[in-house]
């Protein structure tokens, strides 16, 4: 039972990392068919405005307020990584709809550029975030079985973050808008929708949730340059598992993901689960190339 349930939170934790990773490219990818490249550098840039707002904290506060750095850090990253997605989108991004291997190649260098910038500022070695004192140790359920708060506090944030985005995309008027923009443009730029405003937002907002990922995995080890190379491949390939389009798709793709990955490991190892993990995926695509969840369109394209 105890093997079980650690098992079981493991698999949920990977997931929930893998969802917030690909939440933000749900968004650029799924919705505005977008191949950023440069997504895994939006990352780090949300790592390194935690790491930045740990040092003020530091230098300028007292030492009894550092522990609170990390609440606002979080909405730091978003607002930094938020800013650069917005400045991207209204330089280059705008010029490359409808053009996706222009895409591809354009924010693959931005991605190198913002590595190169990221090594002469801070320096190509890693840098370590400090965790505040309230997320070290863990809840303890039954003897033997220890569930790390960072963990909890990652998996919570994720909730925050889905919860956040559900109502922004299907309970707001910005979020209509954004689903009639993408759904079909003409019949919104017809209706008196400002097609340049949605785009430049929407872009934006899912720069700002992968600030979000990089500020959750300076809890998880120490940040670099190259940080988020290490998850751009898993982010567009729970997005395509899911369903282009769909944020529930987005949510199952994770889940599936992570809870095989736990489960081909603990019978194997890390290499070989993460190869049966790639095998099963493509195996599925096969089956189904829509992903678990297709989006339903009126579109003739």
């Amino acid at each position: 039972m105890e093997v079980f349930l650690l098992q079981l939170f493991n698999g949920l934790s990977i997931s929930s990392i893998l969802l917030l990773v690909a939440l933000g490219l749900a968004i650029t990818f799924g919705l505005m068919k977008v191949i950023n490249m440069a997504h895994g550098e939006l990352i780090m840039i949300g790592a390194y405005s935690t790491y930045l707002t740990q040092n003020l904290f530091q230098d300028y506060l007292p030492k009894s307020m550092f522990d609170w750095y990390f609440v606002l850090a979080v909405p730091v990253s978003f607002i930094i990584a938020f800013l650069f997605g917005l400045i991207l989108e209204m330089s280059l991004i705008r010029f490359l709809y409808g053009r996706p291997l222009d895409s591809l190649l354009a924010t693959w260098g931005v991605g190198l550029v913002l590595q190169q910038l990221a090594r002469s500022i801070f320096g190509a070695p890693n840098v370590a975030v400090t965790s505040p004192a309230w997320l070290n140790g863990g809840l303890k359920i039954m003897d033997g079985t220890l569930l790390p708060y960072k963990r909890i506090f990652i998996i919570a944030l994720v909730i925050a973050c889905l919860v956040a985005m559900y109502f922004y995309i299907y309970r707001s008027h910005e979020g209509r808008r954004m689903r009639a923009v993408m759904q079909n443009r003409d019949m919104a730029s017809c209706l008196g929708i400002s097609t340049r405003r949605v785009d430049a937002m929407t872009f934006a907002i899912g720069s700002g949730i992968a600030g979000i990922a990089g500020c959750a995995l300076t809890l998880l080890g120490p940040i670099g340059p190259s940080l988020g190379t290490y998850y751009i491949v898993d982010a567009f390939m729970v997005v395509v598992l899911g369903g282009v389009g769909k944020l529930v798709g987005t949510v199952l793709g994770a889940t599936g993901i992570g809870m095989f990955n736990t489960l081909f490991e603990y019978w194997t190892n890390a290499s070989l689960g993460k190869v049966l993990v790639f095998v099963c995926i493509v195996a599925f695509l096969q089956w189904k190339p829509m992903g678990l969840v297709a989006m339903r369109t009126r579109s003739l394209d």
